[in-house]
C-alpha cells in the first residue's frame, strides 16, 4: 500500500505522459519553414544505433523507416497545402557525428528564405481578437489567410493594381501594387483594411 508521500500510477497512465520521451531521445533536428499557407514545424529523428528515421510535419509523422542499414542518405517529404518538396540530408561529419540539412524546392533553407523575401509579403496584424497572417505572392498575386487561399478581384489603377479580398466575412481589404512589375523596381504593397 502507497503511504501518504507517494502517487500511484497505472502502467497506461506512464505512457500517455511520457509517450514523448521516447520521441524526445532520437530527436536530432528540427526546422521552422514559413510557406503561404502558414509556418510548419518539421522535426527529424535519427536513430544511428537502430537505424530508425522519422519525419514529422506539424506533429504528424509523414515517414517512418526502421532499421535502415546505411545512416547517410536522404528523406524526401512534401509540406503545407501546395505539397512543397522539401529534402532532410543526412550526411557524416567524422565517425558517428552526423550533419543534418533541409532543402527546400531544391534549395538550402538559408537560400529559400532569401528567395521567400523577395517573392512574398507576409503581413500579421489581429482583427476582432483573432489573430491573421496574410501572405501575397508577388509572382502569381494570390492571397493567403490563415492558411486558405482567398478569393479575390484585382484590378489595375491608374498607379498600379489592387488586389480586393473579405477578412472574417466582414473585413474588405485591398493591397496596392505600385510601381513596374520588374525585378530591379521594387513593388510596394500596402494591406488597407
Amino acid at each position: 500500500m502507497a503511504s501518504r508521500d507517494e502517487i500511484t500510477i497505472t502502467q497506461e497512465d506512464m505512457r500517455a505522459r511520457y509517450a514523448h520521451a521516447d520521441r524526445m531521445a532520437d530527436l536530432v533536428a528540427m526546422w521552422e519553414v514559413a510557406l503561404s499557407d502558414g509556418v510548419h514545424k518539421i522535426e527529424f529523428e535519427h536513430g544511428t544505433t537502430s537505424g530508425k528515421r522519422v519525419v514529422y510535419v506539424d506533429g504528424k509523422e509523414l515517414i517512418r523507416r526502421d532499421w535502415m542499414f546505411k545512416l547517410v542518405g536522404k528523406e524526401t517529404f512534401t509540406v503545407g497545402a501546395t505539397e512543397t518538396k522539401a529534402t532532410i540530408n543526412i550526411d557524416a561529419v567524422s565517425g558517428f557525428a552526423y550533419e543534418y540539412t533541409l532543402e527546400i524546392n531544391g534549395k538550402s533553407l538559408k537560400k529559400f528564405i532569401e528567395n521567400r523575401s523577395k517573392t512574398s509579403k507576409t503581413w500579421v496584424l489581429q482583427l476582432d481578437g483573432v489573430d491573421i497572417r496574410v501572405v501575397l505572392e508577388k509572382d502569381t498575386m494570390d492571397i493567403w489567410c490563415n492558411g486558405d487561399k482567398m478569393e479575390t478581384a484585382g484590378e489595375f489603377v491608374e498607379e498600379g493594381t489592387e488586389t480586393h479580398f473579405t477578412l472574417l466575412d466582414r473585413h474588405e481589404c485591398c493591397i496596392k501594387a505600385r510601381g513596374q512589375m520588374c525585378r530591379s523596381i521594387p513593388i510596394s504593397e500596402l494591406l488597407q483594411q
